[in-house]
């Protein structure tokens, strides 16, 4: 079963000490691309020096809501030209913990957007407790390319996100909410949705309460593949390749 972790953070403190040991394990069980995501500057160039060290590993940058008073639109702009970027992100809104108030997030949120669409470059957005103000951001600025990143929303807004022409990703959390997710991952298109770990963060079961690792998104596939009555290994195919033609690698 050959996957993709659609998003991970394995820059970030928690693999200080034993972060390559991670990175190869997820690699020797069959997870063959790691797409490691920006927050900010620093954790977006962090990004950047892991996948210059692993050909498998690729990096995206941007500044995540929580960091937006932080923003600097000409780092940006400095950072995409790298040549293991392949999206923006993570960008978005988050009134869920509104460490950013909300107008810069807003303000932030679209200039990356445009700078995005500039560049033809795909967008993973982070969205928490904010979708009314996504969805009228992104449907009058109508971004070709854009995932939404660890979905939240319901079985309308899913809806609404296919017929724009956009991907949603799913995390380990419908391994323990099942019920939630469960319309909306059946009926979803095969060409519209991947998986992702969103390393170290919410863990699937049979791991729930661990540190998250990369290999952990075959739990995910797995769940998904019960909803959608398919094999594991034809989810793996399906997300796999969908990963692919989205993100260009």
């Amino acid at each position: 079963m050959k996957v993709i972790d659609t998003h991970a953070h394995l820059n970030f403190d928690r693999y200080d000490k034993d972060r390559d040991t991670v990175i190869n394990t997820a690699f020797a069980n069959d997870v063959v691309n790691i797409i490691n995501i920006g927050i900010d500057a620093k954790t977006s160039l962090e990004s950047i020096e892991l996948a210059k060290k692993y050909a498998k590993i690729y990096a995206t940058a941007g500044w995540h809501p929580h960091d937006a008073t932080t923003f600097d639109k000409k780092e940006l702009k400095k950072l995409l030209i790298h040549e293991k970027i392949v999206a923006v992100g993570e960008i978005g809104l988050d009134y869920f913990r509104n460490l950013s108030p909300k107008n810069i997030q807003k303000k932030v949120f679209r200039e990356q957007v445009e700078i995005a669409m500039e560049h033809d470059l795909p967008i993973v957005l982070h969205d928490r407790d904010a979708h009314k103000d996504v969805m009228e951001i992104l449907t009058e600025l109508a971004p070709k390319k854009l995932v939404f990143h660890c979905y939240s929303g319901d079985y309308t807004m899913s809806q609404k996100i296919i017929e724009m022409g956009w991907h949603i990703s799913f995390t380990g959390v419908v391994t323990f909410d099942r019920a939630k997710y469960y319309s909306i991952i059946k009926d979803l298109p095969d060409d519209k949705f991947f998986v992702e770990t969103d390393a170290p963060f919410l863990t699937p079961k049979p791991h729930r309460g661990k540190r998250n690792r990369p290999e952990y998104v075959k739990h995910i596939i797995r769940e998904i593949a019960e909803i959608r009555m398919k094999t594991p290994n034809e989810i793996a195919e399906i997300t796999t390749r969908n990963a692919k033609k989205f993100f260009g690698i």
